[in-house]
């Protein structure tokens, strides 16, 4: 089963919060709907898809994301303008 690592955020350059799991379109659709009303997301209004990447593994994508969320803001940054420089939502591409 396929699992992802993805980054949301409230605006172009806004708050960003990166988050793995295996149904990308179901935990986007939660994030947008507020599902979790205490969490981080909902609080900051984090629910646009800006980037993703596909992995095999949960293993993979859970370490894909630790990794990340180490890294400076100014790389997450440039990852994802490299991908989607108009900072588009992504979650209508959704299969």
């Amino acid at each position: 089963m396929k699992h992802y690592v993805y980054i949301i955020t409230n605006k172009p350059k806004g708050v960003l919060y990166i988050g793995e799991t295996k149904r990308l379109k179901t935990r986007i659709y939660q994030h947008k709907n507020k599902a979790h009303p205490t969490t981080f997301s909902a609080r900051y209004n984090i629910d646009k898809l800006v980037y993703f990447e596909e992995y095999n593994s949960e293993s993979e994508a859970k370490l894909r994301e630790k990794q990340m969320k180490k890294w400076n803001r100014d790389w997450k940054i440039e990852l994802i303008e490299k991908a989607n420089p108009d900072w588009r939502d992504l979650f209508e591409d959704l299969k």
